[in-house]
């Protein structure tokens, strides 16, 4: 292909500013080639080089004993003990979902499996957080269908269980979806694979499937904003196949048991060049690549396509050079290309040949460790306003209307089209606090969950940041996992705003504090930015998977109470309706601050719901988040097809009493006979307890009011089928 002129205005169409095409100009002391602009404009975008992000992710907090691996790989590890390691990540694929919803959550989800098994580990488990806009919104349905149907074509194709999530709708959403993907798998200890290439002379060696024009530009696409033209960006979009992934994570497997593998790094944005870069990097090496030698599935693909093409399934490898033959042979009997496309060189230099001419020779370090980094201005998020007054309403019909509403209803018609018992260890199913996957071979089991509240982190991004990590604490808590660490994936509109801006910097302020607090280190993460379109940006969605162990599954705390049990909440209520649930569902209200959360009662509740489950006091329990107490008991009472009765509480209005969000709370269910000694335990451990009803009947009654079991199970249960209109 004859290649066009460089200068700065093609240099703005790949997303570099001015000031950043001058300072390539002057690092290299002339103009960049086509292929080095291609280059540079992949590496310094915002998705591969964090560089609005970076100043704030170093204040995290990423160390502990538990941890084994954190940031900067392609995935965290944590120590479960027996010298067994759990590998996990989150991250997004927002922009190709919302260009092509199938294909863009489905190499979203191949892309978050590879970033586990590059680092030696089996996948064993998946999660996606996703957020649409309101229903009634022309493209939501076909992206929650298509959003849904790709991420359950690839799972299930490749064979790991999707296990749990979660499902939102606003307005802030429209024109932009969001698609975050979390893998987990398991390794041994010691055997964990890293992407820090060594040795000058190492052969470099492409694997994997074949490389096409597909996602050619991904990465820069993925770091910009929306306009008019979302629609022609399709051709941006990766094209995946779960059966090569399959084959390619199993020659992996197999190939890193062999003893070949000096270091690996997936294929992932920016393809090729973000692989090697990094690798080249990490060991402060150089690397040499021939394109001559890129297996490729379209004819006369020129150095430019071949570096920036976004592929799939492809991985990229240092190897032991004695070992070639071995190497080889794994990936020719699972029918795979093997190729040697490069070799690492001593200098600080990223050399590309192709057809006989260098079509790129730029200073390595350059690209990856020394790309930009801003200090963007930021201001602070204003105080939200004042809560209005409440509407009286009835209780018994709020709940309905809850329990049937988009961001309440049962979630089934999503995760059922998912494959969650393949691979036979899914101990608890998609639909609780967090889902739990037996560690195969031994009596460990491991929960995950996803979560964040956007309209907290809109209002008060600081407590949003706090609430969305201590709400995944208390899922696994809940569920009698203890909590590990977590992955992040901090979704937000264009930094370049300093209202943007503020709502990134209070948001890392307050996941750092509650990670600090409760003993979870972020291991991992993907950070999103630019996700506006015709300037609108989404609300500030830092999403948090966390991770969390049972050493037992006689550890685990079921959410399904008996008939006849006593009800007690853990926590202390004051009735916060501010940014509540019950407010924004039923009259599309958003005033009133976020909940404050209290992070030392947070551990403290958590820790003594734990230790309840260890004395045998407890049957279930489940947390109080969205809804508070009316929509976690009627959660619980159909989990269990048992009814439930609530006491009223005095001083209180019944609205607030049954659907404040005041956080650090559970509800738990114990029979008869153990409450006091749930009292005298909770008294001494400092954390506030009181009897609020009893389960049994056929209704869910709050105070004086109430609804029939049955009534409410039909309403939460057909309430996503009406919202895709076929119910």
């Amino acid at each position: 292909m004859t290649e066009p002129a460089v200068n700065q205005s093609l240099a703005a169409d790949h997303g570099l500013k001015p000031d950043e095409y001058q300072r390539i100009l002057n690092l290299l002391e002339r103009t960049p080639t086509f292929t080095e602009l291609g280059i540079f404009s992949a590496m310094w975008n915002e998705h591969c080089s964090y560089k609005s992000s970076k100043k704030w992710l170093r204040t995290l907090p990423t160390k502990g004993p538990q941890v084994i691996c954190g940031p900067g790989e392609n995935a965290g590890v944590i120590d479960i003990g027996d010298g067994q390691a759990v590998v996990f990540k989150m991250e997004s694929h927002n922009h190709p979902s919302y260009i092509e919803p199938h294909q863009g959550a489905a190499t979203g989800v191949g892309g978050i499996l590879r970033d586990v098994f590059t680092m030696g580990a089996r996948p064993i488990a998946a999660m996606n957080a996703l957020s649409f806009g309101e229903i009634e919104h022309p493209k939501t349905r076909s992206l929650v269908a298509g959003v849904v149907e790709g991420i359950g074509s690839y799972g299930n194709c490749f064979g790991v269980p999707t296990v749990g999530g979660e499902v939102r709708f606003h307005p802030a959403y429209n024109g932009n979806c969001l698609v975050n993907a979390f893998a987990a798998g398991l390794a041994d200890a010691d055997k964990i694979f890293y992407s820090a290439a060594s040795g000058v002379g190492m052969p470099v060696v492409y694997l994997g499937a074949k490389t096409g024009r597909d996602g050619v530009g991904g990465a820069t696409m993925a770091s910009a904003e929306f306009g008019e033209d979302a629609e022609e960006k399709r051709p941006t979009v990766q094209v995946g196949d779960p059966f090569t992934e399959k084959r390619l994570l199993e020659a992996c497997l197999e190939l890193m048991a062999s003893g070949a593998v000096i270091s690996i790094q997936d294929m992932g944005a920016a393809g090729l060049t973000c692989s090697a870069v990094e690798m080249g990097d990490k060991g402060n090496l150089g690397i040499e690549l021939d394109l001559d030698a890129v297996p490729c599935r379209e004819q006369a693909m020129s150095a430019y396509e071949m570096m920036l093409s976004e592929s799939q399934e492809r991985m990229l490898m240092v190897l032991k050079p004695e070992k070639e033959a071995v190497a080889r042979a794994i990936f020719d009997k699972w029918d795979l290309d093997f190729a040697i496309v490069g070799h690492t060189i001593p200098e600080d230099r990223f050399l590309v040949k192709h057809d006989g001419e260098i079509k790129a020779d730029l200073p390595l370090k350059a690209l990856s460790g020394e790309a930009p980094e801003y200090d963007r201005p930021w201001v602070e998020t204003s105080a939200a306003r004042p809560l209005a007054p409440v509407p009286e309403m009835d209780p018994a019909e709020a709940l309905a209307a809850l329990m049937g509403s988009p961001n309440l209803c049962s979630r089934a018609w999503v995760w059922q089209q998912y494959d969650h018992m393949v691979m036979a260890d899914t101990v608890v199913r998609p639909g609780s606090d967090a889902a739990v996957v037996r560690v195969h071979g031994t009596q460990k089991a491991l929960a995950f969950t996803a979560d964040v509240t956007p309209r907290y982190c809109k209002a008060n991004p600081v407590e949003g940041g706090k609430q969305a990590v201590a709400e995944a604490f208390r899922n696994l808590s809940a569920t009698g996992a203890r909590p590990l660490a977590v992955t992040d994936n901090l979704n937000f509109g264009n930094p370049e705003k300093p209202e943007i801006m503020g709502q990134f910097v209070g948001c890392i302020k307050g996941i750092g504090a509650a990670c600090e607090a409760l003993d979870m280190p972020v291991v991992s993460g993907n950070v999103s930015l630019y996700n506006e379109t015709n300037g609108e940006a989404i609300l500030p969605t830092p999403s948090i998977g966390a991770v969390g162990l049972l050493t037992s599954l006689d550890e685990a705390i079921p959410m399904a109470p008996c008939a006849g049990d006593a009800l007690l909440m853990i926590g202390h209520s004051e009735g916060h309706l501010g940014q509540s649930a019950l407010i924004w569902e039923l009259w599309g209200r958003s005033d009133g601050d976020a909940p404050h959360v209290d992070l030392r009662a947070e551990r403290k509740a958590g820790e003594l719901v734990r230790a309840l489950k260890a004395e045998g006091l407890i049957s279930a329990a489940h947390d109080l988040s969205d809804g508070g107490l009316g929509v976690a008991a009627a959660e619980m009472a159909l989990a269990a097809g048992t009814g439930v009765a609530l006491d009223a509480a005095e001083g209180m209005t019944p609205l607030a009493w049954f659907f404040g969000e005041d956080q650090g709370r559970y509800l738990i269910a114990a029979p008869e006979a153990a409450v006091d000694e749930i009292t005298r335990l909770a008294i001494a451990a400092q954390v506030p307890v009181r009897r609020v009803g009893m389960t049994g009947g056929d209704t869910v009654r709050l105070g004086t009011s109430e609804v029939t079991l049955s009534g409410l199970r039909e309403v939460h249960e057909t309430g996503f089928a009406r919202l895709m209109g076929e119910a």
